[in-house]
């Protein structure tokens, strides 16, 4: 079930860079090192009016960018924002939306930038959904939500590790699987996440990147962190 896209083994670890402001990204970046290849910078950096300066200053670096913005509007607003992103050089794109907003962004996205649907956060379990009104599981949703990505030119999703297995049985070796809510064994708190696996479990599920934020953030060595999942994405991949 282990991904069998052509990948660099060290560009499968996607560093969440959620930190309050350019400045600590910036220092945290240079503590990490040639431990990270990949940002994903999200809402809190875009909000402090220093995004794409600071995606420049990681691009300018040689590091690629996941711009984790989850786009939701009407799809000729998706449309024209993703040519935007397009434009800047991200690698990776999130849009949160139906059919029509993600086939948009498909068909403007060009060669380089992957569009990633998002299947349902990994900070919700069965009892959110419901309170959400979605009368399904949370693995048929997802399941659903991938397929219609997939089927409309999305290059894959954001989805749990828990579902990954199912997502590669049914939609094949295509579909690009983006898993969150990771936490290593020596690091099992969950916070606010409520579907998470291990770093082994997320590809032998099938994943073809892993998006890990906290616990490379707050250990008390970050690169000596980032390092260990490293090894531990090597040991998985064989």
């Amino acid at each position: 079930m282990t991904s069998d896209k052509i990948i660099p083994a060290r560009e499968r670890l996607i560093f969440a860079m959620d930190v309050p402001d350019p400045a600590a990204a910036r220092a945290l970046a240079e503590r990490l090192g040639d431990s990270v290849t990949v940002y994903k910078l999200g809402l809190e950096l875009f909000f402090t009016g220093e995004y794409f300066p600071l995606a420049d200053w990681f691009m300018a670096r040689g590091k690629k960018v996941f711009a984790d913005i989850k786009l939701f509007d009407v799809p000729e607003t998706v449309r024209r924002a993703v040519r935007q992103a397009r434009e800047r050089g991200f690698t990776f794109l999130t849009v949160h939306g139906n059919d029509g907003m993600l086939r948009a962004a498909a068909e403007e996205k060009g060669d380089r930038l992957k569009i990633l649907g998002v299947t349902a956060l990994t900070s919700l379990d069965r009892g959110d959904l419901d309170d959400l009104g979605f009368a399904c599981n949370v693995e048929e949703l997802v399941l659903s939500r991938a397929r219609r990505a997939l089927a409309v030119g999305c290059d894959g999703v954001v989805s749990s590790g828990l579902e990954a297995a199912r997502l590669r049985q049914e939609l094949g070796p295509r579909l690009m699987i983006v898993t969150p809510g990771i936490r290593p064994v020596e690091n099992r708190p969950v916070d606010d996440q409520k579907r998470v696996v291990t770093v082994p479990d997320a590809f032998h599920n099938g994943a073809d990147y892993i998006v890990v934020g906290r616990p490379i953030r707050d250990a008390a060595d970050p690169r000596e962190a980032a390092e260990r999942i490293q090894q531990q994405i090597a040991d998985a991949l064989g």
